[in-house]
């Protein structure tokens, strides 16, 4: 074979590798739904206007009715502290949660049965996906994503793993399977191992797991393992260690509040979420929480946007921020 032909194949190879890379990285940021830039206060809501009402009592508009809600696991701290009060306060509106009747909860599902009308309103902790809305489209719906809080994302490893924590681009080319040792980024020489949600996450690199919770066991028992996830769901943990992340290695931020509660302290003690690094951008991993409503149907728009107003309210960004979130207003 002539040099020439073989700079030709050398050439297309290398491109191919490039491509194989790139695409595992945009594939891990359109699933998680993160951006590395400050996320900024939205105006899409419903009720962006000056007059924001102060407390759930406040609100206009809310309807009467059973309403049945679901979605993303990151929303649980949200069910189970904010949502009673609500109840308390409008006990017409009648929150009902609804799990999947054969997959885990997640954005997608939730998503997926508010499509096929299981589900008055979604709960997400990503933005709503293209193929998301052209499936809408095709049944005729009309959907939109109403933001109403910041979470953070984390990376979760077991404990005993010596590294100081991780930039943005090792965290992206870890999940994308471009680094692959933990040697690679000042770590032992053990091959990671991914961890991942099923429905959430794809690739023969990931084992899948059913559920957070399973996928957490995994790692506690794992010196290679990684995992990622809500910052509201990792933190507070017992048998995992969260990494610090930076835009690079000079300065890593913790997605935990000062100083580090050890494991050995733990559920005594536990780590709370750094809220103060995710609203100033300091932390570079956040995305919204949004709540997902059908334009084109009276009630569940109603049910929906009359959610969304309660958690938009003074009161409810105040629980939303106690609940571990960041607040957007």
């Amino acid at each position: 074979m002539s040099q020439k032909n073989e700079t030709t194949l050398l050439v297309l190879a290398f491109l191919i590798t490039v491509g194989l890379v790139g695409g595992g990285v945009w594939w891990f940021v359109k699933s998680s739904g993160f951006t590395t830039s400050p996320l900024k206060s939205s105006n899409n809501s419903p009720e962006s206007q000056a007059s924001t009402p102060q407390t759930f009592a406040q609100v206009q508009n809310v309807p009467s009715g059973l309403i049945s809600y679901g979605g993303s696991t990151t929303w649980a701290p949200v069910r189970k502290e904010i949502d009673p009060i609500i109840q308390n306060v409008w006990p017409q509106f009648q929150l009902r949660y609804a799990n999947p009747e054969k997959e885990a909860p997640s954005s997608a599902t939730g998503i997926s049965m508010l499509l096929k009308s299981q589900l008055d309103f979604a709960q997400s902790s990503r933005p709503v996906a293209n193929n998301e809305y052209e499936a809408a489209q095709k049944r005729g719906i009309q959907i939109r994503e109403i933001p109403v809080a910041i979470d953070g994302l984390v990376a979760v490893v077991h404990p005993s793993l010596n590294i100081p924590g991780l930039t943005v681009d090792q965290y992206e080319n870890i999940f994308a399977g471009k680094i692959t040792n933990w040697r690679e980024v000042g770590g032992p020489d053990l091959k990671i191992q991914l961890y991942g949600k099923k429905d959430r996450d794809g690739g023969d690199r990931f084992k899948l797991t059913q559920t957070t919770t399973e996928a957490l066991r995994k790692v506690a028992a794992d010196p290679a393992g990684i995992y990622w996830s809500s910052a509201t769901l990792l933190v507070p943990q017992c048998g995992v260690k969260s990494l610090p992340i930076g835009r690079d290695s000079s300065k890593l931020i913790p997605p935990y509040k000062l100083p580090l509660v050890p494991t050995t302290e733990c559920p005594g003690k536990r780590n709370q979420v750094n809220t103060d690094a995710f609203r100033s951008g300091e932390y570079p991993l956040s995305r919204r929480l949004v709540v997902v409503v059908k334009e084109n149907a009276k009630f569940e728009r109603q049910a929906g946007e009359a959610y969304a107003n309660l958690l938009l309210t003074n009161q409810g960004q105040q629980l939303l921020n106690k609940a571990g979130f960041v607040r957007i207003r």
